[in-house]
């Protein structure tokens, strides 16, 4: 493949495992691959959904994520960028750790199922979003 050859990859799976028992559903998007002297240059560009809980009211929901990331992969280790990353001898490229981190920052670090979720009662733990407690009002 000669410098300045790319290729884009599409993909969408219904759901994707990672390594340290990350999944992801609807996961979707694209990769880039694009010839430099130094090595693989991959641009990515995808969304996927994973299993959270809401701070407020604990419900566990799918937090939408998006995420975009550019990395080289070297062809050597003297050409290799901060990342570390070079292509194996084999040649495949394992998108999988990249991509799990780059979902992984995209996290919130307190997800909130709603803009609008009430959270619990104080006194009696009810998810207020579901019903109205005797304590409303009292806190």
């Amino acid at each position: 493949m000669p410098i300045g050859t790319s290729r884009d990859i599409h993909f969408d799976f219904p759901i994707i495992k990672l390594p340290d028992d990350l999944e992801f559903v609807d996961f979707s998007g694209f990769v880039r691959l694009n010839r430099t002297p130094q090595g693989i240059l991959v641009e990515g560009d995808f969304s996927a959904k994973t299993g959270v809980s809401c701070v407020r009211c604990l419900a566990d929901f799918l937090q939408p994520l998006n995420a975009k990331f550019e990395e080289l992969w070297a062809f050597n280790y003297r050409a290799v960028s901060e990342a570390g990353l070079v292509i194996p001898e084999d040649a495949t490229i394992d998108f999988g750790p990249v991509v799990g981190e780059y979902l992984l920052i995209e996290v919130p670090i307190n997800p909130i199922c709603r803009p609008d979720c009430k959270g619990m009662c104080q006194i009696c733990g009810e998810d207020l979003n579901q019903v109205v407690c005797e304590h409303v009002g009292q806190t």
